[in-house]
C-alpha cells in the first residue's frame, strides 16, 4: 500500500470538509473495495476519510411513508432490524444473503450503493422498490442513480446519507450466488406498491450493470403470480457472459429467479 493520510470525522460536514482539501481524497465505508484496490497499489489517495463513525449516518428509521436506512448502517444491521423485518422484509432477507457474517458486520449500504458493483445486491432492492437516494447535497430517483458500471450519479466529493424505502405492499428478492465470493450471479428483486404498480429489478446480469425487466413487469402488473411469468421471454442482448454463466444462462436465471421472488412475496 501507498503512503496515506488517515482520518476519522465526526460528523458529514467534518467529512466534506477534510475531501475538499485533499489532493486525491477518497471515502472509506466499509473497506470491501477502497483496501483491496490500495493493496493492489491501484489506488493511492493522499487522505482516506473513514465515514464508518459518524454517528448521524447510522442506524434505522421508519418514516411516514416507509423506511430511512441510514448510509453506514452495516448489512448485518440491515439484515436483523426490526424496523425493516416490519416495514420491508424482502430488503432484511437481502441484507442476509450479503457476502459472509465478516462481510455482513463491515460493509454498509452506503458503501455498496456508492461502489455501484454490477453483481451487488441491493442497487436491485434500491432501483426495483423506487428508493430515493440522499446525500449530502441533495436526493437522487433511484432510475436517476445508476449509470452503468461502478458509475453513480454522485458529483466528487458527494456523500451518500440515507436511502428512504417506500412501503410496497408485496416485495421479495432471489438470487443464485457465486459459490465463492457470494455475489449475484443473478439476482432478482420483485416489488408491487399499494396502487398496484410493479417494479422488477436484476442484478448481476446486464453489462450495464442493474437493470429493470419490463417484460417481468407488464406481465405481473396483469397477473401477479410466479406463473404468470411461465411465457415470458428474456432476451440475452446486453447480458454478461463469462467463464460462470453465459449471456442465455443469466437470462434464464432472471426469469427463474424472478418466479422464486414472486413466491417469496405471496
Amino acid at each position: 500500500m501507498y503512503e496515506t493520510t488517515y482520518h476519522r470525522p465526526s460528523s458529514i460536514d467534518e467529512a466534506a470538509a477534510l475531501f475538499s482539501k485533499g489532493k486525491e481524497a477518497k471515502y472509506l465505508a466499509g473497506g470491501h473495495t477502497l483496501i483491496p484496490v490500495m493493496k493492489q497499489r491501484l489506488a493511492s489517495p493522499s487522505d482516506v476519510i473513514d465515514l464508518g463513525k459518524i454517528k448521524e449516518l447510522i442506524g434505522v428509521e421508519p418514516s411516514g411513508d416507509g423506511i430511512v436506512v441510514k448510509a453506514a448502517t452495516t448489512h448485518y444491521d440491515v439484515a436483523t432490524s426490526d424496523t425493516v423485518k416490519k416495514a420491508l422484509p424482502a430488503l432484511a432477507y437481502l441484507a442476509s444473503l450479503i457476502g459472509d457474517p465478516a462481510v455482513r458486520h463491515r460493509g454498509t449500504i452506503g458503501g455498496s450503493l456508492a461502489n455501484n458493483d454490477p453483481a451487488a445486491d441491493y442497487p436491485a432492492a434500491v432501483l426495483a422498490t423506487g428508493a430515493t437516494v440522499k446525500t449530502n447535497k441533495r436526493t437522487i430517483a433511484a432510475d436517476e442513480f445508476f449509470k452503468g458500471l461502478f458509475s453513480t450519479a454522485l458529483e466528487d466529493g458527494e456523500i451518500i446519507t440515507a436511502v428512504s424505502f417506500p412501503v410496497q405492499a408485496k416485495a421479495g428478492y432471489a438470487k443464485f450466488p457465486h459459490p465463492a465470493s457470494r455475489f449475484a450471479l443473478t439476482g432478482v428483486f420483485v416489488a408491487k406498491t399499494p396502487s398496484g404498480d410493479v417494479r422488477v429489478a436484476a442484478t448481476g446480469a446486464s453489462q450495464n450493470g442493474v437493470m429493470r425487466i419490463p417484460a417481468i413487469e407488464a406481465a405481473l402488473k396483469a397477473n401477479w403470480s410466479a406463473g404468470a411469468l411461465d411465457g415470458v421471454s428474456i432476451s440475452a442482448d446486453g447480458l454478461l457472459s463469462d467463464i460462470h454463466g453465459s449471456a442465455d444462462y443469466r437470462a434464464n436465471l432472471i426469469k427463474v429467479m424472478a418466479q422464486r421472488a414472486v413466491t417469496a412475496a405471496g
